[in-house]
């Protein structure tokens, strides 16, 4: 077989259809509990054969520097197989930045999976996990996909069966939220909502799309600083959707909706106030090779 010289992954973002803070662990990091969601709004992670370690993020004002997370995943797989090798790493970044939608962890997640197949290491999945996990805490879930009830610091996973059909439409401000700002925050003022992710994984396996909605929430809502959470939930409320919440610690705010016209409607309203607006489907997959 052929050697390959390049290599194509989509890497989807994600959606919380719930976020709770159940605590601290030892480490001092927050203990949550949540269900997330991968959506067909796509990374684009384009690795080609080199002797050397680069990164382009064409039209994009994210950092190419060692701090991105696509250079932290390909020199963890490097260190792990010990093969002696670079990648020209390319992305085309099509989830917004600052989010609370894993659009950096999806960009490791593509890396990780890209360069398993460019170079024929034959790495588990329980391997690019844990390999994962040292980069984000939202990696192993950009390598799994699908619906997840994801609990600790995003390092315990549980697969749940596909999310109900339904349609998500995604606004984010002009402004993205800090993720240590959001938690910092919440612990001086904690939150009123607490959402019950094991009701919300029963209606799930239950097929039951009004109780996973019902059962929707995120306690880092009320204290991540996001000042169009409110004007978002309101619009896309008024247009149809089924429940609507702020996404991770965001800026994002999602609705979800029973039909595409719906959503679609909904999409149209808020392109008047806002510029970046996505309309998504649930994705039964994680980061893949397309080519």
């Amino acid at each position: 077989m052929a050697k390959l010289n390049c290599v194509t992954v989509l890497a989807p973002a994600k959606l919380n259809l719930a976020l709770d803070v159940v605590g601290l662990l030892p480490n001092g990091y927050h203990n949550l509990d949540m269900t997330m969601q991968a959506i067909t709004l796509y990374e684009r992670v384009v690795l080609r054969r080199s002797q050397n370690l680069s990164l382009t993020l064409p039209g994009s004002p994210v950092a190419a520097n060692d701090s991105n997370t696509a250079i932290k995943a390909a020199l963890a797989f490097f260190h792990y197989t010990g093969l002696l090798a670079g990648v020209e790493i390319t992305i085309y970044k099509n989830v917004p930045v600052r989010a609370g939608m894993a659009g950096g962890s999806a960009d490791a997640a593509g890396v990780l999976v890209g360069l398993n197949v460019l170079y024929g290491a034959k790495l588990s999945m329980s391997e690019l996990c844990a390999l994962g996990a040292k980069i984000g805490a939202d990696v192993p879930f950009a390598l799994m996909g699908g619906t997840c009830r994801v609990q600790g610091v995003g390092d315990f996973l549980k697969a749940l069966p596909p999310v109900p059909e339904c349609w998500f439409t995604v606004v984010m401000p002009d402004y993205g939220v800090s993720t240590p700002e959001a938690f910092a925050a919440y612990d001086k003022v904690g939150s009123s909502v607490h959402p019950d992710c094991g009701a919300q994984e029963a209606a799930v396996r239950a097929g039951d799309l009004d109780a996973v909605c019902a059962a929707a929430g995120n306690a880092l809502e009320e204290c991540s600083g996001a000042k169009d959470t409110a004007a978002i939930k309101a619009l896309l409320k008024e247009h149809g959707a089924v429940t609507a919440l702020m996404t991770g610690s965001g800026a994002a705010v999602f609705g979800v909706f029973r039909d595409e016209a719906s959503a679609h409607t909904a999409a149209q309203a808020a392109r008047k106030r806002w510029k970046q607006v996505y309309l998504a489907q649930p994705d039964r997959g994680g980061a893949r090779v397309i080519r």
